[in-house]
């Protein structure tokens, strides 16, 4: 799963990373620019904003993404404890609120709460899509009680699509969310690994789930056809 920090104290940002990095693959941004841009890419699971920020703040930010009709969620935090601060960073779209200082323990659970929230079983780190089973921790994936041989990628590929099923997932937002923005390859890899996959669920008819969108991106769902 992917997480966003957007905090400009580069050294707490580093501290949030270090705590939530076996939980997530994560993203940098230290200003509110940037961090609008990246979030805007609606590659990732959750979110951490500031408040107090270089250039945009992170009321600001979060009233782009909603406009937007980004729901990714999002946890605000800031120094201020104030209860005029957190009706206006409810009112704005937020999802949750943490005041500094806080407690790595504290941060961990209320991410934990929000992923479950948004894609189910996190505890179990199971994903389901109809008899299809992703075991999140050990990465593998299943039919009944027979294992697909999946590699990484195909794996990260496929519980993406799980986890936006009924929604049209751009090669872009693939590519953003599962080889890098900082990658050397191109978007065209998407379409391998696309192919690849269907190929390995073949077998099991699972192949007719995964729709081309020609020109767009993909979407996993149980309609007919490609586009």
């Amino acid at each position: 799963m992917n997480l966003l920090i957007i905090e400009d104290d580069k050294v707490l940002s580093e501290s949030i990373k270090e705590t939530t990095k076996e939980m997530f693959h994560i993203e940098q941004s230290f200003d509110g620019e940037e961090g609008l841009y990246l979030a805007e890419q609606n590659i990732f699971d959750v979110i951490i904003l500031d408040i107090m920020m270089p250039h945009m703040n992170g009321y600001e930010v979060l009233e782009e993404l909603r406009k937007k009709s980004i729901t990714t969620p999002v946890i605000i935090l800031t120094a201020k404890d104030g209860i005029d601060d957190k009706i206006k960073g409810f009112k704005v779209g937020a999802d949750d609120y943490l005041v500094k200082p806080f407690h790595r323990e504290e941060l961990l659970l209320r991410l934990e709460a929000m992923v479950r929230r948004s894609v189910g079983s996190f505890k179990e780190n199971i994903l389901s899509f109809k008899e299809l089973h992703l075991n999140l921790k050990n990465k593998t994936a299943s039919i009944g009680e027979e294992v697909i041989k999946l590699n990484g990628k195909q794996f990260d590929l496929l519980e993406y699509l799980i986890n936006n099923k009924n929604t049209i997932l751009t090669k872009e937002q693939i590519f953003d969310r599962i080889w890098g923005f900082e990658s050397d390859t191109s978007t065209t890899v998407v379409e391998v690994y696309a192919s690849n996959l269907r190929k390995n669920l073949k077998k099991y008819d699972y192949d007719q789930y995964i729709k081309t969108f020609r020109g767009l991106g993909y979407m996993l769902s149980e309609g007919e056809g490609n586009v």
